[in-house]
């Protein structure tokens, strides 16, 4: 009996087998230009999902496109959307410590209409997607990224929403608010030393201003890169990892994602 039961079932096991190997998460490296510079994007969608989808823009934290902007990247392709990691440093920029990634994110932080182009030079590679639907597009960034995303929504990029996990709030031109056309959600850690009460309170002045539609969520003892487990564990350091607010911070992304675009899987 056993060995009938084997054999019935091995058309079923290869089917599902089957059905699984034609449905997969796919990813590539995507080379474009913002001006004269090269950069290198990389890109991520789930096969099995058919039709136009939204797309999400990942952008990296200070050490630019690595494995964890990749991770995120594929988290969301499996979650059913199309998502893009722009490079904003320029292809083989990759800083590998701290001292090289700090000045290669200055070089952005100081001139804000630079950066704004590199975020939109990626935008116009993930609208240019043909699975993407393009009139439902959010950006999200970590650290230096969701600095990045938020500068773009100043720009007055057309985009259903921003979210920015721990960065930094703090911009040169806060009345460029009222170009914001995209849905604002940012996602602070509560203890951050790096983004400190004054940039919060003036980042909220901002938003007001602009008659922005925005929220705010503050994760109690979370401080700096508080998604990354790599941050470690020593919170005294301004930098830590910290699993609730991880947790957390990712489900209210998924609850904006499903105001702004419907349900997704």
């Amino acid at each position: 009996m056993k060995v009938w039961t084997s054999v019935l079932l091995a058309p079923v096991v290869a089917l599902v087998w089957s059905a699984s190997a034609q449905a997969a998460l796919r990813t590539k490296v995507v080379e474009y230009k913002q001006g004269n510079t090269v950069l290198e994007g990389y890109l991520a969608y789930d096969d099995a999902v058919t039709g136009k989808r939204p797309g999400v823009l990942v952008v990296h934290e200070w050490t630019g496109i690595g494995p964890y902007v990749k991770r995120r990247t594929n988290q969301l392709a499996k979650m059913g959307y199309v998502a893009f990691a722009p490079d904003i440093y320029g292809k083989g920029v990759r800083p590998s410590n701290p001292k090289a990634a700090g000045a290669e994110a200055t070089k952005y932080r100081s001139n804000r209409g630079l950066l704004r182009d590199r975020a939109q030079a990626g935008l116009n590679v993930l609208r240019q997607q043909t699975q993407v639907d393009p009139k439902r597009i959010a950006a999200i960034g970590y650290c230096f990224g969701g600095g990045t995303v938020l500068e773009l929504a100043r720009s007055g990029a057309d985009i259903a929403g921003v979210v920015s996990f721990h960065g930094n709030l703090d911009t040169p031109n806060p009345a460029d608010a009222k170009n914001i056309k995209a849905k604002v959600l940012v996602l602070h850690g509560g203890d951050d030393p790096l983004v400190p009460d004054e940039q919060v309170q003036s980042f909220k002045q901002e938003m007001r201003q602009g008659k922005v539609n925005w929220e705010l969520v503050s994760y109690g003892g979370a401080v700096h890169s508080f998604t990354n487990a790599e941050a470690g564990n020593d919170v005294s350091t301004g930098v830590a990892y910290n699993r609730t607010a991880d947790r957390r911070s990712w489900e209210d992304m998924k609850q904006f994602f499903t105001e702004i675009f419907g349900n997704r899987r």
